[in-house]
């Protein structure tokens, strides 16, 4: 499909707290890269880093479209590992906004900064659907996002 994005993510997490990185990149829909890269907290979970992972590559497709303005909007696929990301935004999120931002237990969801983070830039997006793909089963695009991840936790030191 002409003018589509999909965007994979993955975060790591060397102890959980402890130091934790993510690794994202884009294709274009001939496959191309368009862009990669990877982040570095700590301490950190791995839950905060599979969510910056997400949030980072949303972001900087959003900065690649000011600079490469499309002809219609795209259609966004974000490829992530982590249940906690993908089910968030399909199952949890609606409803902690509509209480809130807070769980059915009046408790504000884990997170909950980068929570708005990402549904604040999910709303730029008309078209964006969010994927889960199994990781560790040699997607290749998720290994090489977990291979950005950790390349960035031994460049930092950890």
């Amino acid at each position: 499909m002409e003018n589509s994005f999909a965007l994979f993510s993955d975060g790591a997490c060397r102890g959980n707290p402890g130091p934790g990185s993510f690794g994202m990149l884009a294709q274009n829909n001939a496959g191309d890269v368009i862009f990669e890269g990877s982040g570095v907290d700590n301490p950190t979970t791995n839950n905060r880093m599979e969510l910056e992972g997400a949030i980072v590559a949303l972001e900087n497709l959003v900065e690649f479209l000011k600079e490469n303005p499309p002809k219609a909007k795209p259609h966004v696929w974000l490829f992530s590992d982590s249940k906690y990301v993908v089910e968030g935004v399909e199952k949890w999120v609606a409803g902690w906004k509509a209480r809130g931002w807070k769980k059915a237990d009046k408790k504000e969801p884990e997170n909950v900064d980068l929570w708005k983070r990402l549904d604040e830039t999910t709303k730029l997006f008309t078209n964006l659907k969010f994927k889960w793909v199994k990781g560790h089963a040699g997607h290749p695009q998720n290994e090489r996002c977990d291979q950005l991840a950790n390349i960035a936790l031994d460049e930092a030191g950890f």
